[in-house]
């Protein structure tokens, strides 16, 4: 009988002392990690309820010595971020809708129609993986303020956003890999149904892909919410901007702490989307790397 090897015999844990020692090393990790990873989203919600004086204070404080609210209202009031917000929710869902709609589809077709030279589609889309973003985007910019046989620019509009963003080679590749395991037999009991491709598509595919479509949708929604250097050079209008560019634009002469609020604010619906949707996020990964 093969027994699995690990650093803490079974027998040294079942005795009190191997037991005490056990959970005293692993709540030491939980709470260090826990640490790391909360601090400095506490100092940056703290920071915002200092003085100005307080928080460039050397060395810095734990706690505000005096809790000033003011810096909160000053940022959503002075930064205008109603509206930088409301642009960022706009190019976000347009993102996310298109990247849903043509990954869906591009990865379906590679996946169950099998196109002719479908492999070296694939093959095409996954190498542009190894090209670095950033030299991506001088082709884009010129593609975008000047679009090909219509000729129209796309500049300070929301398209400049939600077109690139529906060519996104990982989450493409991401799908494609959940739709191969999906039961071969399910799908040939829908054809002989006399369902179509689009049919099988909409009403067989997509309600047993759910897990990774909402993690397909998490890393496109993030993916344009923390984006900064594409929306500053399409985005020339402030009054257009989304809430990472007009943070960087609009924070020149205003004060540390009502910048430190804005960013707290402009995180606040990342990490709430992040806590409501946490288990599906967790199903679509775990679902992905299963096979069945």
């Amino acid at each position: 009988m093969n027994s699995t090897r690990t650093l803490v015999s079974p027998a040294a844990l079942a005795r009190p002392r191997g037991k005490a020692v056990y959970w005293t090393v692993f709540t030491a990790v939980v709470v260090l990690f826990a640490l790391a990873f909360l601090f400095p989203v506490y100092w940056m919600v703290t920071g915002a309820l200092k003085s100005p004086d307080e928080v460039a204070r050397t060395p810095p404080t734990l706690a505000p010595e005096h809790w000033h609210l003011g810096g909160y209202t000053d940022a959503w009031n002075l930064m205008q971020l109603p509206q930088h917000l409301l642009n960022t929710v706009v190019q976000a869902a347009g993102a996310w809708a298109c990247q849903l709609v043509f990954c869906t589809a591009a990865a379906y077709s590679l996946s169950k129609l099998r196109p002719a030279f479908g492999k070296a589609v694939l093959g095409g889309i996954l190498a542009t993986l190894m090209v670095p973003a950033q030299a991506l985007l001088v082709p884009k910019y010129l593609t975008v303020a000047d679009l090909p046989l219509i000729h129209t620019s796309l500049l300070d509009d929301p398209l400049a956003i939600w077109l690139p963003a529906a060519a996104n080679a990982f989450n493409l590749y991401l799908l494609k890999r959940f739709f191969d395991q999906l039961p071969r037999d399910v799908l040939e009991a829908a054809e002989i149904d006399g369902a179509g491709p689009l049919r099988i598509l909409w009403s067989v595919v997509l309600p047993m892909s759910r897990p990774v479509l909402g993690v397909v949708s998490i890393f496109a929604l993030v993916a344009v919410w923390q984006d900064f250097l594409w929306p500053l050079m399409v985005f020339s209008d402030t009054g257009r901007q989304p809430i990472s560019v007009a943070l960087v634009q609009l924070s020149q002469n205003i004060q540390l702490t009502v910048l430190i609020a804005a960013m707290v604010i402009a995180s606040i619906p990342m990490v709430a989307l992040f806590l409501v949707f946490q288990r599906h996020i967790i199903a679509g990964i775990s679902a992905g790397s299963t096979k069945g």
